[in-house]
């Protein structure tokens, strides 16, 4: 009689746990709010940061980096994701997309290629595959981007295969595009751009990447090839101490056909402390050099050559709140710069954020 009853319960139990797994939802519902403030000692006339800055760009004002609701749907052979998005860096970095197409953070679906390997085909609007940064500021070690992430694509549109190996230590990705930061292909292109993207995590304390794109940003009758590549590792040397390393190199045909091209370079390192389960501390240098122009033209005779350093403090408030501020400074080669109404080699900088997730 025991064992009959120790059965049926058993059988139950089994029942149940079968129930719970096919009739969890696969749809989840979620949200991120970025709020900032930043003062530019530089005093810009019309409260924007110099051109190459894409995220938290405004100065002596609330406001609103990023926020966006997203819905996501996830089975075992289908997945897709929908968010849409505002805020002063949907404004600064989809200003050329056209309508309702500037608030698409995400729009994407795919489908398993196999049923015993991690084999994905997706389609849509993605976040990019270039670069250890996000526009999600709560998941980046610094407040604001580096020069490298803001003068890279953050998002991009087409379609790409990817598979991650068994052991989740390899992941690799090939990518047909619709240009170099674009959602919408520009008018005049036919040409589809492509890239890859390749991970390699040897422990959980290593991660190594390469990612790369080839194809044109301009019309067919300007054709010109740009060739991109970016290398980032990160390192948990100890159990409070992280290291990321970044570089960028870049080049693009002078003119149509031409076998010369104007090149571009850039290097950051990140350095981050966690000095309690709350408080975190981040130091970053940068280094960005594209003085022929290809990507932050200056009209000046040096170009672009800027060397960057900031600070940060961040305060986890709560398990989804972060409360963070950063010091950063720039120096560059040429006065592309201003300060008191005057040309500066400097611009100096102080931001204040407070993101929130659920």
């Amino acid at each position: 009689m025991k064992k009959t009853i120790i059965a049926i319960l058993s059988v139950a139990s089994m029942s149940s746990l079968a129930q719970t797994d096919t009739t969890k939802n696969p749809l989840t519902i979620s949200g991120y709010l970025e709020t900032y403030y930043n003062y530019d000692f530089g005093k810009p006339e019309n409260n924007t940061r110099p051109k190459f800055i894409y995220s938290h760009n405004r100065h002596n004002e609330v406001s609103l980096n990023l926020g966006f609701i997203k819905a996501a749907y996830l089975t075992s052979n289908v997945r897709g994701k929908l968010a849409f998005m505002t805020g002063s860096y949907t404004t600064a970095n989809l200003a050329n997309e056209p309508g309702v197409l500037k608030n698409i953070f995400e729009a994407n679906a795919g489908f398993k290629l196999s049923k015993t390997k991690n084999l994905w085909v997706d389609a849509g609007i993605f976040a990019s595959h270039i670069g250890f940064e996000s526009a999600i500021g709560k998941d980046c070690w610094n407040l604001t981007r580096s020069i490298l992430a803001d003068n890279s694509p953050y998002f991009e549109s087409g379609a790409k295969i990817s598979y991650t190996s068994n052991n989740e230590k390899w992941f690799v990705s090939g990518l047909l595009l619709n240009g170099w930061q674009r959602i919408q292909r520009i008018d005049g292109n036919s040409t589809p751009a492509f890239g890859h993207q390749l991970t390699f995590k040897p422990s959980s304390k290593v991660t190594l990447n390469g990612s790369s794109f080839i194809g044109s940003n301009k019309p067919d009758t300007a054709k010109q090839l740009r060739f991109f590549h970016n290398f980032y590792g990160i390192f948990q040397l100890s159990e409070k101490i992280g290291l990321t390393f970044g570089f960028d190199i870049g080049a693009e045909q002078k003119a149509k056909g031409s076998s010369d091209y104007n090149s571009w370079y850039s290097h950051v390192a990140i350095l981050k402390f966690a000095a309690s389960d709350k408080i975190s501390i981040s130091a970053r240098g940068e280094y960005y050099n594209d003085s022929k122009g290809v990507i932050i033209a200056t009209g000046t005779p040096n170009g672009f050559q800027t060397l960057g350093y900031s600070f940060n403090l961040d305060y986890q408030i709560a398990n989804n709140i972060v409360w963070r501020v950063e010091g950063r400074t720039f120096s560059s080669k040429d006065e592309i710069f201003s300060l008191d109404d005057k040309p500066s080699k400097t611009n100096i900088f102080a931001t204040t954020a407070l993101a929130i997730s659920f």
